[in-house]
Formats: C-alpha cells, structure tokens, sequence
C-alpha cells in the first residue's frame, strides 16, 4: 500500500492534464451503453496496462471520475470493483485507489490480456505469449494425442477445416484459435482445460498479428494438418515435435515483423 502524500510529493494523485492533449480529449468522452461500469473499467485499465497510471499512482476519486467521463458514481464503484478483482488496483478509505505493483495483477485475465495486447509494446507481448506456448503445447498436444476421444478429435478436425476454407482473416484466426484450444481440452488435464479459455484472447491477438504474412499461409496451414494427423493415430512424440515446429515458425514471423 502505498504512502499518504503530502502536498508537493513525489506521487501525487494521478492528474489528467498531465496527459497529451490526445489522452485529455479521450477523457472528455462520455462513456455510454448497456453495462457503463465495464467499458469504464476497460478504459481505465487499458490505461493502466499501458503505464499512463504507473503502479503506486493514486487514481481520481469517484467525484473525478464521474467529471471526466460523465457517468455516475454507482458505475464508478463498480468499475473499480472489477479492478481490483483483477488485482489491477487496490483501495483504502481516505486514500482511495491505487495501481497495484505489476506482479500482483492477474496477467491470466481475459480483459489484463486482451488490454495488454492493444498496448505499445505489443512486440514483448507476443514474445511473452510465445514463451507461454513454448512451455505449454508441445506437451499438451502429446498428451491429446495419447488421450482424445472420438468428440474432441472432431472438434481439433472441424477447426483444422474451417482454417483452410476461411473466406477472412478474421475466419481464419478464429478457427485457429479453436484448433488450439480444443487441443488443450483434448489433453484431459483439468488445469488445462480454464487455461485454454483465459489465454483465448492472447492467442486470438497473436494470430492476427502473425497471419498477416501472407507468405506463411501454406507452412502454417500443413503444420496444422500435421499436427491434427499426429493426434488422430496417436503420436504423441511426433505431435510434440510438430508443434514445436509451428511454434518455431511463428517465432520467425515475430522476429522479421520487429526489425
């Protein structure tokens, strides 16, 4: 918990005129809709994963908020709820809210992801994303390969078809996102299986950063059927392999897309 400031200290409460003029007139928006509370909650923690509130800063207060994006305190409180559940934020009376220190916040989070994803440093996200993966699916899609039922490998299969028939990158993406995580429910570890979910939008913004390479299509999409024929007989050491290969191959694509 961070210190009470004196006036003149080092961290005062975040100020929106300390922002660029880009940054004041966002905050001019009015935010709207059916559920005011989450899109208020996105647009502060966006702001948050992207460091223009660094960890220690101490947030506007209700009466503030309500100013800057012309919605109620009721929604306010509620968005800061769904903050600090992300452990994005924590909050004591007198002091308000706060930016909790970045290893306190639920990386695994849909919405931490899918902020950190739309963020500047998007190049170490994915890098990030693919260390994950690195650790994760080799092993996982050999231990689907040793225990998939008939169900999950039509499902793996189903997603394998709809990539190559894809009428849209949009297409593309979401069915490869299904291939991937229908291998993880595949695997029959229960840990596993909510994890798919949660880094569903990691992988989503991955793929629609790497798919662009219009070059890699063909590769991408055999290592794919590889990859599904190795589950289907059962292969678990070829299926490790091969996915290491895919893995590989993305790094490549990262790597020219960043020089």
């Amino acid at each position: 918990m961070p210190e009470r400031k004196s006036k003149g200290a080092s961290q005062p409460e975040a100020s929106i005129t300390d922002k660029p003029l880009s940054s004041r007139r966002a905050n001019a928006t009015r935010i709207s809709g059916s559920s005011v509370h989450a899109s208020l909650a996105s647009e502060i923690g966006l702001r948050i994963v992207r460091g223009d509130y660094p960890p220690g800063t101490i947030l506007p207060n209700e009466a503030r908020w309500t100013e800057i994006f012309e919605v109620s305190r009721s929604a306010v409180r509620e968005a800061i709820k769904m903050l600090m559940a992300k452990s994005l934020l924590a909050s004591r009376p007198k002091i308000g809210s706060w930016v909790e220190p970045k290893e306190h916040w639920n990386l695994l989070d849909r919405d931490v992801l899918s902020w950190y994803a739309a963020s500047p440093d998007r190049e170490g996200f994915l890098k990030t994303v693919q260390e994950f993966r690195h650790i994760i699916e080799p092993e996982a899609t050999a231990l689907a390969a040793e225990r998939r039922s008939e169900e999950q490998m039509d499902e793996i299969s189903q997603a394998l078809h709809d990539m190559a028939s894809a009428a849209s990158l949009q297409q593309r993406t979401e069915a490869d996102t299904r291939f991937h995580v229908a291998i993880l429910r595949a695997s029959g570890n229960d840990l596993l299986v909510p994890l798919g979910v949660l880094i569903e939008s990691a992988l989503n913004h991955l793929f629609v950063h790497v798919t662009r390479e219009d070059s890699s299509l063909q590769r991408a999409q055999k290592l794919h059927e590889d990859i599904e024929k190795c589950i289907r007989l059962q292969r678990p050491n070829a299926a490790r392999n091969v996915v290491r290969k895919l893995l590989a191959n993305t790094d490549e694509i990262i790597a020219r897309r960043s020089r």
